[in-house]
């Protein structure tokens, strides 16, 4: 049974403890006048005639354990809470993977696309079941290949068939996230509104073209409090062969840290497939889960209505009453 507490929702039951408090020195000032009365009878050898013979101290186990009972019992009504792992079963994630011909750059090994869809295929297969996966590729243009589903597969085999393409469109790219996650939300949403929803961006160079700029499009995902985890993929000594031609294709890090700030999400930083795989892992964790504060009041009531039993059950063996 675990005790380990968040805070408590209604902490004023709190002050039954001064209750607690002016009765426990009652029953101290009760036993010193008890004392104090013995003591005044003058015919000690009658009293030890006719008096029961004193207890230990264990006469005061009872009135111990009913005081622990309520202390217990004073807890539990100041409704105590605890911090618990829960799946975020509602919870929408697009998944954007850039396919541009920077991605076939070697400084990533085998290459940086080869090594995005290894680290892609194991954060899908981690990522929480009751999590709804979608897939989103872009290049010069933005495509969703998978709506957002429970259905893992085909996102695996959308991820396992990407190919690459001309230019970079980073803000239509966030632009369809946006879209694709307000419709499914439309479908999704309850009493509880709309589920909670996340992009994570993967890409490696500048932005090239596109009919929105990645910045104004991190700021329509902020407006709709939806946070972008960019993963920069890459090095700044990236170099393709376009053509004949050696091409350098440097990561951009400044600009995916802009759009994790603009919209409220994180930056990650990923230079090797290693790396990629850590990150994926800790995005998983972060979007597959979320911490909330549940009752952890029963205990409390368990062990205080435990120890009030046991009180009583003390007082009848040892005193013959109920204190």
């Amino acid at each position: 049974m675990g005790l380990a507490l968040g805070g408590f929702t209604a902490p004023w039951w709190f002050a039954l403890l001064l209750v607690l408090g002016v009765l426990a020195g009652g029953y101290v000032w009760a036993q010193v006048r008890r004392r104090r009365n013995v003591m005044r009878f003058t015919n000690l050898e009658l009293l030890e005639k006719v008096a029961p013979r004193r207890q230990g101290w264990y006469r005061h186990l009872p009135a111990a354990l009913l005081g622990v009972a309520l202390l217990l019992l004073t807890v539990s009504l100041a409704g105590p809470t605890t911090t618990e792992r829960v799946p975020r079963n509602r919870a929408v994630v697009m998944l954007a993977i850039d396919v541009s011909l920077s991605m076939k750059a070697t400084d990533v090994q085998p290459t940086r696309l080869e090594a995005a869809q290894v680290a892609a295929r194991s954060f899908v297969d981690d990522l929480t079941p009751g999590v709804n996966l979608g897939l989103v590729t872009f290049a010069g243009t933005a495509t969703v290949l998978v709506s957002p589903t429970t259905d893992r597969e085909g996102v695996r085999q959308a991820i396992d068939g990407l190919r690459l393409a001309e230019s970079t469109a980073t803000g239509d790219a966030i632009v369809a996230c946006l879209n694709t996650i307000e419709q499914f939300g439309k479908v999704l949403a309850g009493a509880e509104g709309p589920p909670p929803a996340r992009i994570v961006l993967m890409t490696d160079g500048k932005e090239m073209t596109g009919t929105t700029t990645a910045s104004a499009a991190a700021r329509d995902a902020a407006k709709a409090r939806i946070p972008i985890s960019t993963i920069s993929f890459g090095t700044s000594g990236g170099v393709v062969d376009i053509e004949g031609k050696r091409v350098p294709v440097p990561v951009d890090d400044d600009a995916m840290r802009e759009i994790a700030e603009i919209s409220g999400g994180e930056f990650h930083k990923a230079a090797s497939a290693e790396q990629l795989h850590r990150v994926y892992d800790t995005l998983g964790e972060q979007i597959g889960y979320e911490n909330k504060q549940i009752d952890a009041s029963r205990p409390w009531v368990v062990l205080g209505t435990l120890s009030a039993i046991v009180a009583v059950g003390a007082a009848l063996l040892t005193g013959g009453r109920i204190p």
